[in-house]
């Protein structure tokens, strides 16, 4: 039994060092501009701006958001409504839209709003 919690507790240890690891600074966003990653943080704020496009603040309310996920097209469906205040992450291109850190996504495996942040 001791062998089986101790087990529990080092997978555990892994998969929160991870996802910290994946939590980025503005330094390390700028880094990777251009170039496919990761990144995790917390929604502060949604906007939906089209039927096409929705706008996630992670890191900060809007205009004090880290980030902007900028979810494009009709094929990612996430309860738009009770997202704000939980954990997020997000697989694309790292780029600057006005001077601001953003990844667009456009597909339904580049979000996992099931990871742990911290």
């Amino acid at each position: 039994m001791k062998k089986l919690i101790f087990t529990g507790l080092i997978v555990l240890a892994i998969v929160k060092t991870t996802a910290a690891q994946q939590t980025f600074s503005s330094e390390s966003f700028n880094k990777k501009l251009g170039k496919t990653g990761t990144l995790c943080d917390t929604v502060y704020s949604v906007r939906i701006v089209a039927d096409t496009l929705t706008l996630l603040n992670l890191g900060g309310a809007y205009p004090n958001q880290k980030y902007t996920v900028a979810v494009k097209g009709t094929k990612i469906n996430l309860d738009w409504a009770n997202i704000k205040g939980k954990p997020l992450c997000v697989t694309g291109v790292f780029i600057l839209y006005k001077n601001r850190p953003e990844i667009v996504i456009d597909l339904p495996e580049q979000i996992n709003a099931n990871k742990l942040v911290h």
